[in-house]
């Protein structure tokens, strides 16, 4: 009996074990490094300490994130405009109410790590997004989500991320929209009901779900 018992405790160790290192390796695969800024007194952003955070991503670094990779290469208006898209689903009743919560929405698959134990609590399962089903195509596209070293664009999403959040600026630009798509695709969803076209800015086209 005592013997079954060592097994047992054993055998939730290792799965413990399994649980706790793909977590950590999946997001630290996933995520990129997250800068602290602060404003200084003439008007520029400055860094504080660059570092990589696994856990509790803040507002800045999420909308810094999607504008870099729905809008990098895109003029300044159109970075500001996937930005105000971004804060307008976070007040809108049909999308969750935080910034990185709005980013990272799609559909979940349990990860095979957890799955196949089927003794294991909802808490220690493991969940990731299902390939091309996020509301944020470049999420769960397949492709690196790694922010290039020196990249001037990575330095231009940031600039758009703090302006808007703590400045205003150019909030309220799609006029509400809270959706878009770039302007060499026409998506289906574009007929839906109650989605009225507001406009093209940059290298994208506005909708608005009314």
């Amino acid at each position: 009996m005592r013997g079954r018992e060592i097994l047992r405790l054993l055998i939730r160790s290792f799965i413990t074990i399994i649980v706790v290192f793909s977590t950590v390796y999946a997001m630290a695969n996933t995520l990129t490094p997250r800068e602290k800024w602060i404003l200084l007194p003439d008007g520029s952003i400055s860094q504080i300490m660059p570092e990589i955070e696994v856990i509790g991503l803040k507002d800045e670094f999420c909308l810094a994130q999607n504008i870099f990779f729905e809008a990098g290469i895109d003029t300044m208006k159109g970075m500001y405009a996937v930005a105000d898209v971004t804060l307008n689903r976070v007040e809108h009743s049909r999308y969750p109410n935080s910034i990185c919560e709005v980013v990272y929405q799609s559909v979940m698959r349990e990860s095979w790590t957890t799955k196949q134990y089927p003794d294991l609590s909802v808490a220690d399962r493991i969940y990731q997004p299902v390939r091309n089903k996020c509301q944020f195509s470049w999420y769960c596209d397949g492709k690196s989500d790694i922010v290039p070293t020196g990249s001037v664009n990575w330095e231009k999403a940031k600039e758009v991320a703090f302006n808007i959040l703590y400045t205003d600026t150019e909030r309220g630009i799609t006029e509400g929209a809270t959706h878009y798509h770039a302007t060499y695709v026409v998506p289906n969803w574009i007929e839906d009901r109650g989605m009225n076209r507001i406009g093209r800015i940059g290298y994208h086209i506005f909708y608005r779900w009314d």
